[in-house]
């Protein structure tokens, strides 16, 4: 019988960094993972460098950094600069880095271009930026090399939900309404004719790609779990509901929304709620929690390391999670991975990670009837607990079979032998 070979791929990840958070530790995560099911060299941006270094990779041989600063760094102080330093308006910096972008991606063609010309790598695999935003030149000039190019998990754009306008200024999210222009922009058209797959992390994502491309398009969410990252088991104390929020302090992840929401139970000594994040919203949440009689109830951590999070989440019975507008919503799968049960809006990225059986959804309407379900929710979760056990054993369950990123990157390995099949093979799906 002959040996399959291993495909040789070229992991575009200009985002990767296993010692960051969001998006840099997706691009990590999974261009570290397909090191196992293929022959990997990652290119990324130089920023990187010393993190990879740190976790062992070896420069040149695993992995190539690429320097693009000349205009990377003026562009991001000026995204730091619009932000006004707070970590909001997300759609901006989305806008300031596909400015910036495409000179990293000549970088790299200048670099790469004559070995993918040779036919030393079939695949080549964008796998950053995750924004379906920002076009590729890579997709035009691979195609013309005969090289199949990968483009994902892209993932984005989700709409704000009706009657969130307040929250969307607050955001500064002023770009946003102008979002979908990116559509009518020359190169998306371009890349997606040119890309042989497309890997999408959302549902939304998978329809905003025109129907003509549907064939190529495979379904496969962003986010995963890094079983060495989180590792425990949760073990809450028994007798009060404890629950925790996890992420930035900012409008739309809506803290402000589950503190009013658990602020009977709070008060009542029937529930402990443990804050975990900062963000410009702080000193308003710890106002907000004495105003509502709550202090008591909620401890504030602020902002912790990755590796500290879990032992804060591992005490606890439940994810409350409110966010109204999440791409991925990486911290529901950590949650789970923990035997946490996430309560969530059920909407955008959240909404499709947590199925029956797995974790709790309330709707998502106006910001009154979200408080409102979280405080039924919440209300008959303090009464009666008993269900929390066996959704916790679920939600593990779900992770670990298909969330880990080893089982990401064997899904991924599945789109590189369909490639490499060619017509007529049947397109792998995962979902």
């Amino acid at each position: 019988m002959t040996e399959v070979k291993r495909p040789r791929v070229l992991a575009i990840a200009e985002a990767a960094n296993p010692e960051w958070v969001s998006v840099p530790l997706v691009g990590w995560s999974l261009a570290n993972a397909l090191r196992d099911v293929a022959d990997v060299h990652i290119v990324t941006q130089v920023r990187n460098r010393d993190a990879f270094l740190r976790a062992g990779l070896t420069e040149g041989t695993e992995f190539t950094a690429i320097d693009s600063e000349t205009f990377a760094r003026p562009m991001w102080k000026l995204a730091e600069k619009l932000r006004m330093g707070e970590g909001k308006g997300w759609t901006m910096v989305q806008a300031i880095n596909a400015l910036s972008y495409p000179w990293f991606e000549r970088l790299v063609w200048q670099r790469f271009g004559a070995a993918i010309r040779a036919g030393d790598y079939d695949v080549v695999h964008r796998i950053t930026p995750l924004s379906p935003t920002i076009s590729s030149s890579l997709a035009g000039r691979c195609a013309r090399a005969r090289v199949p190019f990968v483009l994902g998990p892209l993932n984005g754009g989700v709409p704000w939900p009706k009657g969130f306008d307040a929250e969307r200024r607050r955001e500064k999210e002023w770009l946003s309404y102008l979002r979908s222009a990116y559509k009518l922009l020359p190169g998306r058209g371009a890349t997606l004719d040119q890309a042989a797959a497309i890997l999408v992390g959302s549902r939304h994502t998978e329809g905003e790609i025109p129907s003509r491309h549907r064939e190529k398009t495979l379904y496969i969410p962003e986010n995963g779990i890094d079983p060495a990252r989180f590792n425990r088991v949760a073990a809450p104390e028994p007798g009060v509901l404890r629950a925790c929020f996890v992420g930035r302090l900012v409008p739309y992840k809506g803290p402000d929304m589950l503190l009013e929401a658990a602020a009977p139970l709070l008060r009542d000594g029937r529930m402990r709620l443990e804050m975990i994040g900062d963000g410009p919203m702080m000193a308003g949440l710890v106002a907000q929690a004495g105003a509502l009689g709550a202090a008591a109830g909620v401890t504030f951590h602020g902002w912790k390391e990755h590796r500290e999070v879990q032992d804060i989440m591992a005490g606890c019975h439940l994810l409350s999670f409110p966010s109204i507008r999440e791409f991925g919503g990486g911290v529901v799968l950590e949650a789970m991975a923990l035997g946490v049960v996430p309560l969530i809006v059920d909407y955008a990225g959240p909404g499709e990670l947590v199925v029956p059986g797995t974790g709790l959804k309330v709707p998502c309407g106006t910001r009154d009837e979200i408080v409102h379900g979280f405080a039924r929710a919440l209300e008959a979760l303090a009464q009666d607990p008993s269900g929390l056990p066996a959704m916790a054993d679920a939600a593990r369950a779900r992770v670990q079979s298909h969330f880990t990123w080893a089982r990401k990157a064997g899904q991924v390995a599945q789109v590189y032998d369909w490639l490499r099949a060619g017509a007529p093979a049947p397109k792998p799906t995962f979902f």
